[in-house]
């Protein structure tokens, strides 16, 4: 019964996202569906993208929390719009909760929806959200074993990014080791850095910008 019970969940979200991949293709719009641990610095991230990418079009950010909308509060200051998808307790977003939140966007007027995932290392990784790419972050302050201790993440992810590397010397964070343990699970991955101080690197915005 327990079995049955979790392929209909399956199969429920595989639904959802295929509806949600059929809503994005429809006004060609791209998701971008980011997932890594509490603080490793997804907001932080965002906050920095979007005045850059609003430059050239518009961009909207689905949030997701377990409670709370402060990270909501600090992408809506920049003057983007956001939708608050809250979880209440659950520890990572589904396609359902995402589809919903794609629906209270105007998808026309946009070309890139970029989906803050629940801060969490284990369960985001196995729900499809009809997402374009997937990426993970990894901050120097985690340790550079996290790829080893939980490949899921990083087996499908489309892009990492190593975040906080303005931290660098004050870790003993080991960059060479943290992208062999990547590539033993992705191969051909591309790995970027973020300095919190300087920005995302140039070559990740640009990977970004090929998928929109």
């Amino acid at each position: 019964m327990e079995i049955r019970v979790l392929r209909r969940l399956e199969e429920k979200n595989k639904a959802n996202a295929d509806e949600i991949r059929t809503l994005l293709g429809r006004h060609g719009v791209s998701l971008l569906n980011i997932m890594g641990s509490p603080g490793c610095g997804k907001t932080t991230l965002l906050e920095h993208l979007l005045p850059k990418l609003g430059e050239r079009f518009r961009c909207a950010v689905l949030e997701g929390d377990l409670f709370t909308t402060r990270d909501s509060e600090r992408i809506a200051a920049l003057g983007t719009t956001v939708i608050q998808l809250e979880t209440q307790g659950s520890c990572h977003l589904d396609a359902a909760l995402v589809l919903r939140g794609l629906r209270e966007l105007p998808l026309s007027d946009l070309r890139l929806v970029m989906v803050e995932n629940v801060g969490n290392l284990v369960c985001p990784a196995s729900f499809d959200l009809g997402e374009t790419a997937r990426l993970a972050v990894l901050s120097v302050t985690e340790g550079h074993d996290k790829p080893s201790k939980y490949p899921l993440l990083f087996t499908r992810a489309d892009a990492v990014v190593i975040s906080k590397t303005d931290l660098l010397e004050h870790t003993d964070f080991d960059t060479a080791a943290a992208e062999r343990d990547i590539r033993k699970y992705n191969a051909n991955v591309p790995v970027f850095t973020f300095n919190h101080r300087a920005g995302p690197s140039h070559q990740f915005t640009d990977w970004l910008l090929e998928r929109v």
